[in-house]
């Protein structure tokens, strides 16, 4: 995003986020972030301290530097709150800055909330009427209390099923059991990322995704061309497919479909949406079958790498990667006004 942003339109002040919570002012360098399988980008303490506007008051930034001196940065217009995962995907963000009253883009605390947490926008989607995955929600107290009739819920599932975090995201922790005995292990991994554990029966199907854009003016969101991951060698798509472009998992955006299930997986895309509240933005993901469509989940920050399916979706349906940004800001902007 840092590459592709409008430079003749925007002025960017890069915030990084450290993993012990500190914001710090970061490298204005695309090229320091790019994705490596060999050496994944990190934020690191460079001393600095991002000094955030107090509410009613001027939006103006202020870095502290590591000398002890304070410079001001400018006036904030909007925050592009690229951040996946706990505490950038969930709410506790975008509450940050409804706190302080500075225009976000994305969505607001209750979508990343709700589609953050898997068990909750399953139950929310089924609410409304979406088909979703049949899954089973499993916490590290009923495992250790109940071990048996945890198994005996997922035996009724059925394997070979997968085991996910309920609220980690961008597939870390999720692997498959094919059979029972491989299912304590599964629980362990994904009980590392996450104490509440779901256990999803395996969908036979197609996996497809659609990108949704909220509405501007009042009108209703709307959809992108559908696109499609095609697992080769890969058992699903994992954090490696996902974002370091990895063999096994091709994207393939526009995905060939007919015009009758291409308006379908739109319609269900924007439905999915509304049905969480969604603002800003949102990638929901399919299982097309031979009973018809589920909605797998709704991701409220999308990956936004030159190999993410929302970009491509986009950019297929005839956007280009830095007016799909300025869209994001001049709704924030909108939605702020």
């Amino acid at each position: 995003m840092l590459r592709a942003i409008n430079r003749e339109r925007y002025r960017v002040i890069p915030v990084g986020l450290t993993r012990e919570g500190v914001f710090v002012l970061e490298d204005d360098d695309p090229d320091k972030f790019a994705l490596d399988a060999e050496h994944l980008p990190d934020v690191v303490d460079n001393g600095t301290r991002v000094i955030w506007p107090e509410p009613g008051a001027e939006r103006t930034l202020r870095v502290r530097r590591a000398d002890g001196s304070i410079d001001d940065l400018g006036t904030v217009d909007v925050v592009l709150p690229i951040l996946h995962g706990p505490h950038g995907e969930d709410g506790t963000i975008q509450g940050f800055f409804d706190t302080l009253e500075l225009p976000y883009a994305g969505g607001g605390v209750l979508d990343s909330a709700l589609c953050m947490d898997k068990h909750f926008m399953k139950i929310v989607l089924q609410a409304s009427g979406i088909a979703v995955a049949p899954w089973v929600t499993v916490t590290a107290a009923q495992w250790a209390a109940d071990p048996d009739r945890v198994r005996a819920q997922v035996a009724e599932l059925g394997y070979p099923a997968f085991v996910k975090p309920a609220r980690a995201g961008s597939s870390v922790g999720v692997s498959k059991a094919h059979v029972e005995a491989e299912l304590a292990g599964a629980l362990e991994v994904a009980f590392a990322e996450d104490a509440k554990v779901l256990v999803e029966t395996t969908i036979v199907g197609r996996e497809i995704e659609v990108a949704i854009l909220e509405g501007r003016g009042g009108a209703r969101a709307r959809a992108s061309l559908p696109g499609e991951i095609v697992l080769t060698t890969r058992e699903f798509y994992d954090f490696e497919g996902k974002y370091l472009g990895g063999d096994g998992a091709d994207v393939v955006c526009p995905a060939d479909l007919s015009p009758e299930l291409i308006a379908a997986i739109q319609d269900l895309g924007v439905r999915s949406f509304e049905a969480v509240e969604g603002k800003g933005l949102a990638r929901v993901d399919f299982f097309l079958t031979e009973d018809g469509l589920c909605v797998n989940e709704l991701n409220t920050m999308p990956g936004f790498t030159p190999i993410s399916m929302f970009p491509k979706c986009w950019i297929a349906s005839g956007m280009t990667y830095a007016d799909l940004i300025s869209e994001l800001v001049d709704t924030a902007l909108e939605r702020a006004a």
